[in-house]
């Protein structure tokens, strides 16, 4: 006698129905073509220029450029953990090699970035969104290869030291578990998260890069990838920044 239990008229009409039901309910994956991956990036760079423009050159005199700055770090956070969420990146090295980058060019643009000299704490701190994105890589690492206990240290002591500190790891951690397998409290954790943002930003502008994000999911845009630029675009960008306004004192 077969142990299977086998279901018959209404109940099995019931069982089909919840199937069915929960897949009509299915949270959709993001699925985004590599171009317009590409120009999310730019466009993200584009809105932190004109922040760290307003902040360091501008005294902070232009609300619309630190508005929309502030949907830099949510949009390059989701660049970041969309890009490690594909399938094989552990494999292939991917999570060393972008943890390698992040590093030198994190300490090549705190040379500007502390010259700069808009930090709170000994001149230093906190590190740069570069080291912010570092640290989310080396969590999201360790999470990948079932090391959960060291991860989470890990996340405890960096968020102590990079911009956005706890606030965009969380981000980035939850928007990288949505992508891996999209799940309710995946996308519950990632709007939390980005509208914690409000307390370092002072403002909800962050939540407006959620909409902009799942809206270009429906272009596929063709753009080149250009592998190195985002990495030396910004410490170049803060070394223009630090250069032009020794000049503007200097004349002053």
């Amino acid at each position: 006698m077969s142990s299977e239990l086998k279901l018959k008229g209404p109940e099995k009409t019931m069982t089909d129905g919840a199937i069915q039901h929960s897949r009509n309910f299915s949270l959709p994956l993001l699925v985004m073509a590599g171009g317009t991956i590409e120009a999310l990036k730019w466009l993200a760079l584009i809105l932190m220029t004109g922040d760290h423009l307003n902040r360091f050159l501008f005294n902070g005199t232009v609300p619309a450029l630190f508005e929309l700055g502030r949907l830099a770090l949510p949009i390059f956070v989701f660049v970041l953990a969309y890009n490690l969420a594909r399938p094989g990146q552990l494999e292939r090295g991917t999570y060393p090699r972008t943890m390698q980058r992040l590093a030198v060019f994190g300490a090549l643009a705190s040379v500007p970035f502390i010259a700069l000299g808009d930090l709170q704490h000994a001149g230093w701190w906190p590190l740069n969104v570069l080291f912010s994105l570092l640290a989310l890589t080396a969590i999201l690492y360790l999470i990948e290869r079932n090391d959960r206990v060291t991860a989470g240290v890990l996340f405890m002591v960096a968020g102590s030291l990079v911009e956005y500190s706890w606030l965009g790891l969380s981000l980035g951690v939850a928007v990288w578990f949505y992508c891996k397998r999209p799940s309710a409290p995946a996308a519950v954790a990632t709007l939390l998260a980005c509208a914690s943002l409000w307390l370092s930003n002072g403002n909800h502008w962050a939540l407006a890069a959620i909409p902009l994000i799942l809206a270009a999911t429906r272009l596929n845009l063709q753009l080149p990838r250009l592998r190195w630029a985002f990495y030396a675009y910004y410490p170049l960008h803060l070394g223009l920044i630090w250069l032009i306004r020794s000049g503007v004192d200097g004349w002053g």
